[in-house]
């Protein structure tokens, strides 16, 4: 079952927003790739891959 704005797994609850719906968008894509929901790989793999996509990006230039 694909997930959509305000519609996602419980665990991603307390998540950041931006954290969530990046979470939200590869766990979409991996259903769509076939990985399997019921498990809860897909959930768990796209909070995975979303904190790592976050903490990769620099972080942006403090303004004085």
């Amino acid at each position: 079952m694909p997930w959509y704005n305000g519609d996602y797994p419980p665990s991603y609850k307390n998540q950041p927003i931006k954290l969530r719906e990046k979470a939200v968008e590869i766990a979409n894509k991996l259903l769509e790739e076939g990985v399997e929901e019921g498990e809860g790989i897909a959930i768990a793999t796209g909070l995975k891959r979303a904190r790592e996509h976050f903490k990769k990006q620099p972080s942006s230039p403090k303004k004085k």
